[in-house]
């Protein structure tokens, strides 16, 4: 003998309109904590940019050609490891298709 089932979508729909917001909600506060943290750990990579371009003033410091390579180089190289980082996957999971 089949077993019957009743679903009343208006007990139902609630749930889901329910589940919807929770999802809302939790995608609004990452969104949040993400604009609030950026901005501020961006600003305090900018803030210790410019300290380090204070290095530039040559009646205090001496530096040659090749030590602004290696500064700018090591800055590069971090900056575009960071950026990929926001593009690229974070994980590589090994699928068997």
């Amino acid at each position: 003998m089949p077993i019957k089932i009743s679903l009343d979508i208006s007990k139902i729909l609630p749930i889901f309109i329910y589940m919807k917001n929770i999802k809302n909600n939790e995608n609004k506060i990452k969104r949040e904590r993400f604009i609030r943290l950026a901005t501020v750990r961006t600003n305090a990579v900018i803030q210790r940019l410019r300290i380090l371009g204070n290095c530039a003033n040559r009646y205090i410091y001496e530096y040659n050609e090749e030590d602004v390579k290696k500064i700018f180089n090591a800055i590069r190289a971090v900056l575009n490891e960071v950026e990929r980082k926001f593009y690229v996957p974070k994980e590589n999971k090994f699928k068997l298709e």
